[in-house]
């Protein structure tokens, strides 16, 4: 299994233009030939694209610096030197291109979106440029101008319509591996999960939607504590949270108290999204009820057993039927911005 790697530095360096020719005809019978240097061709561009084959950037540990080809020198005879040949880097979706202690260029989040992070540079001019009907004869000429570089940050965000949100052995690689196909490690020690695993769920009607499971949440984790902090960057793209209670706590309530604290305190964007509370491991208590806690903003409460295949439908059934309220929100918005 491959490292998950979700943020790197790279040096990248567009290609130098070509420089212009000074150059003039030689052709027989034409004593007096004008001047004919060509321009210089331009510098390669360094690219961003996404692509839907790569899951890391591990990639880039190997290899972190990318320089673009050069343009060509211009020729006589009016020829423009070649164009230098384009690097592109391909990056997972959902990846996020800044310069380092800078400003954010752009993100890539879908199939085939890319961003140009450095531009080549303009090739020179050639002596046929400064030819004018008084200076017949120009030897004046540019050279290329050079290929922009910069140091960025890549960092990925995983792209997901629920994300799982909880206290270490909550339950939630063991809830993954049960509503998808996906296999996280699971064990009875704090932090099994040690990086982001995804999942797709599927429901009947080809009704998909994918499920993010993170490290385990503790206190302070918005602080750096534990491996909350590295990765609850990878719920801030999802569409809902789903707040996971084990119902071996010793107060529910506490520890749904401090999830959804280290939340907002991580980002307050993200504490804003729909969320839904969901007690888990519930055949530990052998009763079939909803323990009551105080979460008046969220949009349900949900006891299962991941162990024992109970609850799950009717947590699924409220996660699609949150996420098409949803959708449907935004036709509606956009609908809106399309009417006269």
């Amino acid at each position: 299994m491959s490292m998950f790697i979700d943020r790197v530095v790279v040096r990248v360096t567009a290609g130098t233009g070509g420089s212009g020719a000074s150059s003039f005809r030689r052709e027989k019978f034409v004593p007096m030939g004008g001047p004919d240097g060509g321009d210089g061709g331009r510098g390669g561009d360094i690219i961003v694209r996404a692509d839907a084959n790569l899951a890391t950037l591990l990639d880039y540990t190997y290899r972190d610096s990318w320089t673009a080809e050069r343009g060509e020198h211009g020729m006589g005879s009016n020829k423009t030197g070649r164009s230098g040949a384009d690097v592109v880097l391909p990056v997972p979706p959902g990846t996020v291109i800044r310069e380092l202690d800078g400003e954010q260029l752009g993100e890539v989040l879908e199939t085939g979106d890319e961003i140009v992070v450095a531009r080549g540079g303009r090739g020179g001019k050639g002596n046929t440029f400064f030819a004018t009907a008084t200076h017949q004869a120009p030897r004046e000429w540019q050279p290329g101008e050079e290929g922009e570089h910069r140091v960025l940050e890549l960092e990925l965000k995983l792209i997901a319509d629920v994300g799982l949100v909880g206290k270490p052995n909550a339950g939630k690689s063991t809830l993954l591996s049960v509503i998808s196909a996906a296999r996280p490690k699971i064990a009875d020690y704090p932090f099994t999960t040690l990086s982001p695993n995804l999942g797709v769920v599927q429901l009947t009607d080809a009704r998909t939607f994918v499920v993010a499971d993170i490290p385990g949440i503790i206190e302070g984790a918005h602080e750096g504590k534990g491996l909350g902090l590295q990765f609850l960057r990878h719920v801030e793209r999802t569409r809902l949270l789903a707040v996971l209670i084990p119902i071996d706590a010793m107060d529910w309530q506490q520890e749904y108290d401090d999830l959804r604290r280290e939340v907002a305190a991580y980002s307050p964007e993200l504490a804003a999204k729909p969320h839904c509370v969901v007690f888990t491991k519930m055949d530990l208590l052998g009763e079939d009820f909803v323990p009551p806690i105080e979460a008046p903003d969220a949009f349900g409460s949900y006891a299962i057993s991941a162990a024992a295949r109970t609850g799950l439908d009717q947590l699924l059934a409220g996660w699609w039927r949150q996420l098409l309220a949803m959708r449907r929100v935004v036709e509606r918005r956009e609908g809106s911005v399309q009417l006269p």
